[in-house]
């Protein structure tokens, strides 16, 4: 039965969710790494939030783990690096926080820009001082939201809401995309000038870290105020400090920090600076919603094959992945015959999809070819870690999509470069379901895959073919199908020959001394 742990503080009902699936759940929240450790390789799925380290060593000892999910958008906590090299898919549900995160923001620009939790702090302390706090009216003012994905989208929708004017940048905002949200999409240095509010919404990578710094805050507009309820790190805490100082920064309101839990931060102490300890998904509606969108995920996986929302694999629906099921089928023999094939390093690895194929999501076929593939020269590799295996051997791997007619009305070519060469096998589905080798190193054959196949090159010339069968016939093994191909009368030749059970190494030594044989090998699938 397929097992799974929740290891953090999640809405009982998430575990309702794995019951009703017909999954073993086990609910075991505070383990110690050690303990975790202790007993991770009984289960196939694990339900996170962020208290629960899944470390290297987590993976390491997780020897059935398939499936990790995070409730909520950041997977800080776990090693994807080490997850994806053991073949472990990692989820997470980045828009189950997307309207509580992004009201968040409205709530801390609210707050700043009406000096809200010092005024509540004086008036609570007796005193009355109506004319020290001068706040700020959003409307008619310029809203910047940098980052105009899901929650940057929400957060421009309520700033128009409020009657602001709102500008985004975004590199991967499309002009239509802008035009149906009612945004200016602007570049970054015109944002920074005309904005009143600049409000962060983007993931911390090494293009967005300290993305406001002293100089990107010295091209802002004078009292501006900056919201971050994105990530810490966004903004180099000590330049808008100098800059709160001058007065160039009218004020500051930041739900995230730089380091985490935020027990010191240059930025406390500083007027008109609101700080809240990371609550912009610290809702009871979102933490629900989370968790059980992370509990449909992993089962969904682990019973049917969906992937939705990981971040090391492509997403997948329980519709394309019935759909799939044949192609992958054929993907899987197609990889594993060039695999079991290749004798030398691999230089790179092309896939071509044509006709009907081309118009499916072909990346859970690619990571099945690549799995396949290196599967034969590697332990352990699997359709999640077979692409990080592929860049960490500089193997350079592309993909092309034809949805042009061809020969046949699907087709997959795969083609292999080594250090001493190139060659391609491709197949189709015959029926719509059923795979078919078509083309071997340009050679048409048809040929069905069995469980033990001999594969075999040679001189196209008379008798061969009768000496082959003569030499199986003495060692006593049943062919079970014959595929033949050749370029041409004498030229080069292939024969796929389906054995009833495999040779042994000295009855393949005698087949590989037939006359003009120049290639024999034994593939298993």
């Amino acid at each position: 039965m397929v097992k799974v742990l929740i290891s953090d503080d999640l809405s009982p009902k998430a575990a309702d969710i794995f019951r009703e699936r017909g999954i073993d759940v086990d609910v075991k929240i505070g383990l110690s790494a050690e303990e975790l450790i202790k007993i991770i390789g009984t289960y196939d799925g694990l339900a996170i939030r962020s208290a629960t380290k899944v470390t290297p060593a987590v993976v390491e000892a997780a020897t059935n783990l398939k499936v990790v999910g995070r409730a909520g958008i950041g997977v800080d906590n776990v090693n994807i690096e080490a997850a994806s090299a053991k073949g472990v898919v990692v989820m997470n549900t980045p828009h189950g926080n997307s309207i509580t995160t992004a009201e968040h923001a409205i709530a801390m620009m609210f707050a700043v820009s009406r000096q809200i939790p010092e005024a509540n702090a004086s008036t609570q302390a007796g005193k009355w001082e109506k004319s020290r706090f001068m706040g700020a009216e959003l409307a008619g003012k310029t809203l910047g939201v940098i980052g105009c994905g899901n929650i940057g989208a929400i957060v421009a929708d309520r700033g128009k809401g409020l009657k602001m004017k709102v500008v985004a940048f975004d590199p991967f905002l499309s002009p239509e995309r802008a035009k149906d949200l009612g945004v200016e999409k602007v570049e970054l240095d015109s944002l920074l000038a005309r904005a009143d509010f600049i409000t962060l919404h983007v993931p911390l990578t090494d293009q967005t870290r300290g993305i406001l710094n002293a100089e990107t805050l010295a091209k802002t507009k004078e009292g501006v105020r900056i919201i971050n309820c994105a990530r810490g790190g966004l903004v180099v805490e000590d330049d808008l400090k100098a800059a709160m100082e001058s007065g160039h920064v009218a004020g500051a309101a930041f739900d995230v920090f730089a380091v985490e839990p935020a027990k010191e931060c240059v930025l406390f102490g500083l007027p008109n600076f609101v700080a809240t300890p990371h609550l912009g998904a610290s809702t009871h509606e979102a933490q629900e919603l989370v968790a059980l969108q992370v509990a449909e995920q992993i089962s969904d996986y682990l019973l049917t094959g969906a992937v939705t929302n990981a971040l090391n694999m492509p997403s997948l629906t329980a519709q394309e992945a019935s759909k799939l099921e044949p192609y992958m089928i054929l993907s899987q023999q197609l990889g594993s015959f060039a695999g079991q094939l290749t004798r030398t390093g691999l230089k790179a690895i092309k896939i071509d999809y044509e006709g009907a194929v081309a118009s499916l999501n072909c990346r859970p076929l690619t990571q099945t070819i690549l799995a396949s593939l290196l599967a034969p020269m590697m332990d352990s590799v699997n359709v999640v870690s077979a692409p990080v295996v592929a860049r960490e051997r500089n193997i350079d791997v592309t993909e092309a999509k034809h949805e042009r007619d061809c020969d046949f009305q699907t087709l997959i070519r795969l083609t292999v470069t080594t250090e001493k060469g190139e060659r391609s096998v491709a197949g189709t589905l015959f029926g719509g379901k059923r795979p078919r080798l078509v083309n071997i190193k340009g050679i048409e054959i048809e040929a069905e895959l069995g469980k033990h196949m001999l594969y075999l090159t040679n001189e196209d010339s008379p008798g061969f073919i009768g000496a082959l069968g003569m030499q199986l016939g003495e060692a006593g093994v049943n062919i079970a199908t014959f595929h033949l191909g050749r370029s041409g009368p004498g030229q080069d030749a292939i024969a796929l020959v389906e054995l009833d059970s495999q040779l042994t190494p000295d009855q393949l030594k005698k087949v590989q001394s037939l006359s003009q044989c120049k290639q024999v090998a034994q593939l298993n699938f």
